[in-house]
Formats: C-alpha cells, sequence, structure tokens
C-alpha cells in the first residue's frame, strides 16, 4: 500500500458512506484536506447524488471546511458539462430531474423545455422525486423524434428515511423500454464521471486512486476507467462483499483514518 502511494499524484473521494453518513463526517474533514495539501495532492470529491456543487459546498463548511466548487464534482455537473462538450450553445433540452440539474445545465448555456413546445436536441434523465406520466410521455415522444437520452446515474434505488426509494436508473429503464434507445450514462460505474474528474486534476488515470465505499460504483467504475482504488468500510461493502460480489479493489481500508495514516508516512 505504501509504495502505491508513492506514485499517487491525485485522489478522487466519494461522499456519501465515505466522507459523511448522512450529514456526520466520518473523519476529520480538515486534518484530511489539509493533508492532501501539504503531500501536494490533487483531489476531487465525486459523488452520484444529483445535487449542485455548490449545495456540498455548504455542507462542508457547515462542518468547516473551505471546499472549492472546482473540487466538487456531481452528477450535475458531469451531465452538464459533458453536454456542453458534445452539443451546440443553445440546443434544447428536456430534462427529467430536480431544479439543480436543470440549472446547471441552463447556465452552460441550453434551452430547457418545459414540455413539447419545440424537438428536442437531448434528454437527460437524473432523478425526480415529482415524476409524473406526463414527464415520461414527452421524454419518450422527444425520444421517439430522434432526442438523444442521456442518463446522470444508473442507480435505481437512493436510501432515504422511508427507505430505498426509486431514482434515475427506474425511470431510465422506463424510457429505454418504451423506446428502445440505450442511454449515455454520465456517473459511477461509467467511465464519463471518472474520465472527467481525473481531467479536472490535469492528471492520468494511473496517477490517481479512487477512494470509496461501493464496490458496484465507486471501484468498478475506476477499475473501468483504469484507475487504482480503495475500498473503505464505513459505508456500503466490506471485505466481505468483496468475496460475495468478485469486485476486487487494490486494496481495503477500515476508513479515512487509515488512509491518513498511510498517507503521512508516505513519500
Amino acid at each position: 500500500m505504501d509504495s502505491l502511494m508513492e506514485g499517487m499524484k491525485g485522489v478522487i473521494l466519494d461522499i456519501d458512506g465515505t466522507l459523511f453518513r448522512g450529514d456526520e463526517p466520518l473523519v476529520d474533514l480538515v486534518a484530511l484536506f489539509s493533508l492532501l495539501n501539504k503531500k501536494k495532492l490533487g483531489y476531487v470529491v465525486a459523488t452520484n447524488n444529483t445535487k449542485s456543487a455548490r449545495s456540498y459546498q455548504q455542507k462542508f463548511k457547515d462542518h468547516g471546511l473551505h471546499l472549492s466548487t472546482d473540487h466538487i464534482f456531481t452528477c450535475t455537473d458531469a451531465t452538464a458539462d459533458y453536454l456542453k462538450l458534445h452539443y451546440p450553445k443553445g440546443a434544447d433540452v428536456f430534462v427529467i430531474g430536480k431544479e439543480a440539474l436543470k440549472e446547471e445545465i441552463a447556465q452552460r448555456g441550453f434551452q430547457i423545455l418545459s414540455g413539447r413546445e419545440r424537438d428536442a436536441r437531448v434528454v437527460v434523465v437524473g432523478g425526480d422525486f415529482d415524476l409524473t406520466y406526463e414527464k415520461l410521455k414527452n421524454a419518450v415522444l422527444h425520444i421517439q423524434e430522434g432526442a438523444r437520452l442521456i442518463g446522470t446515474n444508473p442507480d435505481m434505488l437512493i436510501p432515504t428515511e422511508e427507505g430505498l426509494v426509486p431514482e434515475a436508473g427506474t425511470t431510465l429503464a422506463a424510457i429505454e423500454a418504451a423506446t428502445g434507445s440505450h442511454p449515455i450514462i454520465i456517473g459511477k460505474p461509467e467511465p464519463i464521471l471518472f474520465e472527467m474528474a481525473v481531467a479536472k486534476m490535469g492528471l492520468s488515470p494511473k496517477e490517481v486512486i479512487m477512494i470509496g465505499d461501493r464496490l458496484d460504483t465507486d471501484i468498478k467504475g475506476a477499475k473501468q476507467a483504469g484507475l487504482y482504488s480503495l475500498l473503505v468500510e464505513t459505508g456500503v461493502d466490506s471485505r466481505k462483499s468483496v468475496v460475495e460480489k468478485g469486485i476486487h479493489p487494490y486494496g481495503i481500508i477500515a476508513n479515512l483514518d487509515e488512509f491518513m495514516k498511510i498517507l503521512k508516512e508516505s513519500r
């Protein structure tokens, strides 16, 4: 493990289950990011959550850490950036998702359609707690007219106080079944978010390590994108899960305090 860190120049950190459990930090955040700065490591915190980077910035600030939005990368930001890279400014986009997703896409210069007032160039699907038949119908009709389907993330369910409830992946499955259109997926475990996070740091994949709590998103995605990975046992998965799921990280750590210890002893 120590030898691995000798060659690392950047770190991608998952948020939920890795840095936080709910609203409670799982590590001394100020100490962790001070250490990353001291070691001159690039870093990005990344999540499949479709909140905006600004909302996470406030969450970190509430716990004493002033983190620039340049270091925070959500599926919302990644999706909006992907559109900016691949579609012309001013293109019409129909969005199923939260207001934060619509706002970020609009800020990149795209026109957000409320319905079918014009043909959409792209249909973007994120988690939407106000999903209606009308939204599904409009998305399907736009795709029938040639719009490209893009999903912020493939997660079928997300945990809430009520239990596990449908997320973006459930809506995408319905639209895909209705249209036969296979979506471009931005979030973990697909490589796009990882590649964009690595590019933000100006590094190559082999210079970056991903630290996360989920094998099927954080670890699988990191491996597919050519990154090293560490599983942290403070969230969904554990050493036992590695055997059960057959997804193998480079290493396993109990918590981020253990990572900090490794980092202090390296270089």
